[in-house]
């Protein structure tokens, strides 16, 4: 068979070499590109549990299997952060997947807690303003209490004082008969006179009742005499 080619056996030898040298390239690459997915997938698992201090390489000279991994990275945490702010905004349910819907239910949460906010600052500023008030007050009650008890104790002293005094009047000095006999020689017509008995000084006035001590209507009662 070789004899029938053009150059006889040495055409054939050629061929042959030729076959076996692309069958080799082929299987080498095969194995170069199998061996470089299964080192990126291996990358993409252990890239968040095993982080190096190694100085990571220029962007020329990363392969694109690590691009994609780290994008997916970056996306999957980003996919977690939402998912968790879903549950924040709405505990106990099914957080939502659409992340406009998450992020318009977040815009309105915090324009609510601004709104809270912004009334319990009033609030609390009007309460500042009513203690301000109460404590003014406060301090009119406390004056005017030291004034009543200064008039207390003033009503104490005028009533001690008068406690003090003698609650009976003394028994008038006995006078004798002969005061009361004419002198001799005195003129048969002459009137007796009685004598004036003397009292001390004493205010008879504070124990009338006030009905008798008042005298407004004594000009109704007792006209003056014509």
């Amino acid at each position: 068979m070789a004899s029938n080619w053009p150059g006889g056996g040495r055409f054939f030898m050629y061929l042959l070499l030729y076959i076996v040298m692309t069958y080799g390239i082929l299987k080498y690459k095969f194995i170069f590109f199998t061996s470089a997915e299964i080192n990126g997938s291996v990358d993409c698992e252990h890239g968040k549990e095993q982080p190096t201090n190694k100085r990571p390489r220029s962007e020329s000279g990363t392969r694109p299997s690590s691009k994609a991994c780290r994008e997916k990275v970056r996306r999957d945490k980003l996919n977690e952060r939402f998912l968790e702010l879903g549950a924040v905004l709405e505990p106990g349910k099914t957080p939502k997947m659409d992340k406009s819907s998450i992020l318009n239910d977040a815009i309105r949460v915090m324009a609510e807690l601004r709104s809270e906010a912004q009334k319990l600052k009033e609030s609390n500023e009007s309460l500042q303003e009513k203690i301000k008030e109460l404590k003014a007050e406060k301090n009119e009650l406390r004056d005017e209490k030291q004034k009543l008890k200064a008039e207390k104790e003033s009503l104490e002293q005028q009533i001690k004082f008068l406690n003090a005094r003698p609650s009976f009047v003394p028994h008038p000095p006995v006078i004798p008969a002969s005061a009361f006999t004419a002198p001799q020689g005195q003129a048969a017509g002459q009137k007796l006179m009685m004598p004036v008995i003397g009292y001390p000084g004493f205010p008879m006035w504070q124990f009338m009742p006030p009905s008798d001590v008042d005298t407004t209507d004594d000009t109704k009662s007792c006209p003056p005499v014509a």
